[in-house]
């Protein structure tokens, strides 16, 4: 029975594992792209604008999640012996500095898409004026902050504890946690807690805005002249949707995460369901960015409508 138990824990961890081999290419190619399509313009001599400079961060946080999250897991080699000390401190401060990064970027974009929108002077100076410096000083500060803020990871983290048991084969390969108290813990949940609030907020105001000004357009337009206010409402949906992507797959990953730590002597396997779900927005969000933004080649292919006549 219990090589039958192994069998299946051996089977379920190769299909996790070629999932997140799937996610890794699928997801490098799709930032790299990303990350080419907005830094561009910088090597020609022109300025990034504000959406450039944002989407450049959110590709660079995310190649270093999936790259963190698959060589994390020894996807690509057979793992013979377990990680030591300094490897398990480095990986993990790099995936939380990432992983904060990350999360911060996607508040800036949508606290940034909403701002574009709010009619009136405040717009116009953030638009015409200072935008560009104060992303870019976002920017710099998410990095910043994810490195400050994740100070104490490595000295939390430590290699696996029964890595010269050869008789132990449950906790041998994942790092160790210890020490974290209370007040980290309440710590960690409303960092992440306050900047999807702010994600949120911004997207149902962004919602909001376009629904009245969508109603004011129809007094004014005939339906088949109603375009002008399409940019406005592709950009809008696609931050609501980048916004349901993430916070859809952090709940489930919070779930994945308490079962994790119920049943960690048991079930191994649901450290790889964590891990697929937190690879799943690094992988999905630059293909919502480029399939939705008219700019790159292959959204004009996929959201191509035969003209009217």
């Amino acid at each position: 029975m219990s090589s039958q138990n192994g069998a299946m824990k051996t089977t379920e961890e190769v299909a996790l594992q070629i999932v997140l081999l799937c996610q890794f290419g699928i997801g490098t190619m799709a930032n790299i792209l990303l990350f080419v399509h907005n830094f561009s313009p910088l090597l020609t001599g022109c300025q990034l604008r504000p959406k450039e400079v944002i989407c450049t961060n959110m590709a660079v946080s995310s190649i270093l999640i999936l790259f963190m999250t698959v060589f994390r897991n020894n996807v690509f080699v057979a793992q013979r012996n377990p990680l030591n000390d300094l490897q398990c401190k480095l990986e993990y401060f790099v995936y939380m500095v990432a992983r904060s990064t990350n999360l911060c970027s996607t508040c800036v974009l949508s606290t940034y898409q909403f701002v574009t929108l709010v009619p009136g002077n405040f717009n116009e100076l953030m638009v015409r004026g200072r935008s560009p410096k104060v992303i870019s000083y976002s920017c710099c500060s998410c990095w910043l902050f994810g490195v400050l803020y994740n100070v104490y990871i490595p000295m939390k983290v430590s290699g696996p504890q029964n890595r010269h048991n050869k008789t132990s084969t449950k906790s041998k390969w994942v790092c160790f946690t210890s020490g974290f108290s209370v007040g980290i813990v309440f710590l960690s949940f409303a960092h992440d807690a306050i900047f999807i609030s702010i994600m949120v907020w911004a997207s149902v105001s962004m919602v909001l805005l376009l629904y009245r000004h969508y109603q004011r357009l129809q007094y004014i337009f005939p339906p088949h002249q109603g375009n002008r206010g399409y940019a406005e409402i592709r950009a809008a949906h696609s931050i609501v949707m980048l916004v349901v992507t993430f916070v859809s797959f952090y709940l489930l990953h919070c779930i994945s995460f308490i079962l994790h730590i119920v049943f960690v002597d048991s079930h191994l396997w649901l450290r790889h369901i964590g891990e697929v779900l937190t690879s799943s927005f690094p992988t999905i969000s630059p293909l919502l960015l480029i399939f939705r933004d008219p700019s790159y080649h292959c959204s004009l292919i996929f959201n191509y409508k035969k003209p009217v006549i």
